[in-house]
């Protein structure tokens, strides 16, 4: 069940177990809490409306008693009626279709990441996104107003997305060595999107897909919803290991190879230009397409990455994969996928029947800024600030746990990739550090069986952030693992 935020007021004259009967019992009469629904432990309800745990057990008895709760065996407690005088079976039994769903739950680890997320108070030093002093609000507002904007279209787009943004980014993309006509290009509502639809447009089921081994890919469930197996790829500094490609490759007779070569979340690894090359003549010769995930490659530092996969690409082998998110603002969710005409029909023809086209405002929004030029004045701004950020990170990180723990210096995007020294688990440090009311990435998220790595993003947390949030952490793997 979703969490409970409310909590019984205990300067009222009410007692509070009646607070906490009414308020269970309104959730269960309104159909929120339907037939079948499991209650959190009476430990659990005790800590989330602050009272002890006597008080839950008399507030769930008088519940039991009105027939409404029934408690199993187990000690495990359910809605048991939703009303007096109505029998159970009358109602939908809403837990089993929501276990009998398609699409898997996320794993629990990152449920818990998403709901600290949402808590104000979290210091969030894992999350890959921008934080709020790098998103352009002002400048955002000002083009929304602008009278560049009184004639715009609030209406359906076409399936592919607005064709003024797509011949702007066909423009933009020859800037990275990419030959893209309109017609090859769709607009996608953010990166995620555009994953999802190849899932379901493009792979049988019971496919199999090559990823690095850690990878983004890990941390969705949508792959394996519609029965797609990832099997990772060892990665290394320069990017994939090739020999253990071509391999895995025949032995799993994969259909195609996930790859983010710039700035790898969550490594922060480019791929050299060599391995570039090589994995193109690899991918021509196995007749292995790839989906190249380029959102973090204009956010370089000092030197540009190598060009992308898709610059050498001649025979429509390479799906490339842009977005906005990382660098102008997530809550756009505009992204684009660059593919031959034929996928990008497809894809298109499969947006439509899902969501209908991304957001009209949003696409006009996007395009506004690239076409003026906003968009690379603003990206270089905002890797002078993610630079600055970064060796703020790097500075405290060597003060602090350089006894301790290892890391990589990422020439670009957001992330660095701490691994800790000592044998002692990342999963414990997450739990740890969340009670202190600090969020990390712990490298399970990418790799099941990675207990020593933690993601660390530097572009969310403001800079005082970082500090304090990065030194709390120092101090706690200090007193709990490094004595």
């Amino acid at each position: 069940m979703s969490e409970v935020n409310w909590k019984p007021v205990k300067s009222s004259s009410t007692p509070l177990y009646l607070q906490i009967v009414n308020y269970i019992r309104n959730k269960i009469m309104s159909g929120e809490w339907t037939i079948g629904t499991k209650l959190p432990s009476q430990r659990q309800l005790a800590a989330c409306f602050e009272v002890n745990r006597s008080t839950v057990i008399t507030a769930l008895q008088e519940l039991i008693a009105e027939g409404l709760l029934e408690a199993k065996t187990g000690s495990s407690t359910f809605v048991a009626n939703n009303t007096w005088n109505v029998l159970a079976t009358s109602s939908p039994n809403w837990p089993e279709y929501v276990q009998a769903g398609i699409h898997q739950p996320n794993r629990s680890l990152i449920q818990q990441i998403n709901k600290a997320e949402a808590e104000p108070a979290t210091l969030r030093l894992g999350t890959g996104e921008l934080g709020s002093e790098l998103i352009p609000t002002d400048e955002m507002k000002q083009m929304l107003i602008s009278k560049q904007h009184q004639s715009l279209s609030l209406g359906y787009e076409e399936p592919k997305g607005n064709a003024q943004l797509r011949e702007t980014l066909s423009r933009y993309l020859r800037k990275k060595g990419i030959q893209a006509s309109p017609s090859s290009i769709l607009i996608v509502s953010g990166g995620l999107q555009a994953l999802q639809l190849i899932a379901w447009g493009l792979l049988r089921k019971g496919s199999v897909i090559l990823h690095e081994a850690p990878s983004y890919l890990n941390s969705l469930s949508m792959f394996e919803s519609v029965g797609i197996r990832g099997v990772g790829i060892p990665l290394d500094r320069h990017g994939l290991q090739m020999e253990s490609l071509v391999r895995l490759k025949r032995q799993h007779d994969a259909a195609l190879l996930y790859t983010i070569p710039s700035f790898h979340n969550p490594t922060g690894a480019v791929m050299s230009e060599e391995r570039r090359k090589q994995l193109t003549e690899i991918a021509h010769r196995e007749t292995l397409p790839l989906i190249e995930d380029d959102v973090y490659g204009d956010l370089w530092f000092e030197d540009a990455p190598p060009p992308p996969l898709k610059a050498d690409d001649r025979g429509g082998n390479v799906l490339y994969l842009g977005s906005v998110s990382k660098a102008l603002s997530p809550g756009l969710r505009i992204g684009w996928l660059v593919g031959p005409e034929q996928v990008i029909d497809r894809l298109a023809d499969i947006k439509m029947q899902t969501d209908y086209g991304s957001s009209s405002l949003s696409q006009a929004v996007v395009n506004q800024w690239i076409q003026s030029g906003k968009y690379d004045d603003h990206l270089s701004q905002l890797r002078v600030s993610l630079l600055k950020r970064r060796n703020l990170t790097l500075d405290i990180l060597r003060h602090c746990l350089s006894d301790c723990c290892t890391w990589n210096i990422p020439a670009g995007g957001f992330y660095i990739w701490l691994r800790l020294q000592k044998r002692f688990s990342a999963r414990k440090l997450f739990q740890l550090a969340l009670q202190k009311g600090i969020l990390l990435n712990p490298g399970s998220v990418y790799d099941k069986m990675d207990d020593s790595h933690i993601r660390l993003s530097y572009a969310y947390p403001s800079e005082s952030e970082l500090v304090q949030g990065l030194q709390r952490l120092a101090q706690l793997i200090k007193e709990d693992f490094c004595q």
